[in-house]
């Protein structure tokens, strides 16, 4: 067997969901009103997204009643969920859509013989339904969510789980995200962090010290997988390296 034929000797590229892959604030934002509508609080907007999103819907729930001074019981929270999540499935995919360049460039990464991953914060039942109504599906060897493993972004666990099920090695992984979670992951994993501009960050995302950040997903390639590996095979990371 070639060794390119083998999956642990293929890089694997793992992408976040929200705001990485797929601009779906507008229908989190929707879903999300429709439960403050129900408690009778006010609407949160697109300006709110970047610090409500990022830890999975109980905690975006959790934020925006905190936000507007209204924090819930368990019993009131478990009850905004469901309806959260039913809302949510229900309209999806909804209005949303894959971020400009996306699909050129997954087209580049499986050319190249690369394999692809989701590891999102997102539950995976969500993440797939989504993914599948987007016909994205098929590119990925592996699709993770907030609650497949005990652990979540921003813990190494997640992240070295997603590897593991896509077949794929650490030493052999770059991951793609908008937010502090995803870059903190990678460097907790011990793999090269590519972070993207126009996700749901509250924070420039150069402030979490990826090893590089594109502002449009024409600027990836196999080119720049290749050149990250090799720099983190020549020199140890260190946790926020150049």
């Amino acid at each position: 067997m070639k060794e390119t034929d083998n999956p642990m000797s293929q890089p694997l590229v793992i992408f976040d969901l929200d705001g990485t892959l797929v601009d779906t604030a507008p229908d989190l934002i929707d879903s999300l009103n429709h439960v403050m509508d129900m408690n009778a609080h006010p609407h949160v907007t697109f300006e709110d997204v970047t610090w409500l999103v990022g830890q999975g819907a109980r905690v975006m729930i959790e934020r925006a009643w905190s936000m507007h001074g209204h924090p819930g019981s368990p019993e009131q929270l478990e009850t905004a969920l469901e309806a959260f999540l039913a809302h949510y499935a229900r309209q999806m995919p909804g209005r949303s859509k894959p971020y400009p360049g996306l699909i050129g460039a997954l087209d580049r990464l499986q050319a190249a013989g690369m394999r692809l991953a989701v590891c999102t914060n997102k539950t995976e039942a969500l993440a797939r339904q989504l993914l599948d109504a987007l016909d994205l599906t098929p590119r990925f060897a592996a699709i993770t969510g907030g609650d497949t493993f005990p652990v979540r972004k921003p813990h190494a666990g997640h992240i070295l789980g997603t590897i593991e099920r896509a077949g794929g090695s650490a030493s052999a992984a770059v991951m793609i995200g908008d937010s502090v979670n995803d870059i903190l992951a990678a460097q907790n994993a011990g793999i090269p962090a590519i972070a993207v501009p126009f996700g749901y960050s509250d924070k420039p995302v150069e402030s979490f010290s990826p090893d590089v950040v594109i502002p449009h997903f024409d600027e990836l390639d196999p080119a720049l997988v290749a050149r990250l590996l090799t720099r983190v095979a020549v020199t140890p990371a260190t946790g926020g390296r150049g």
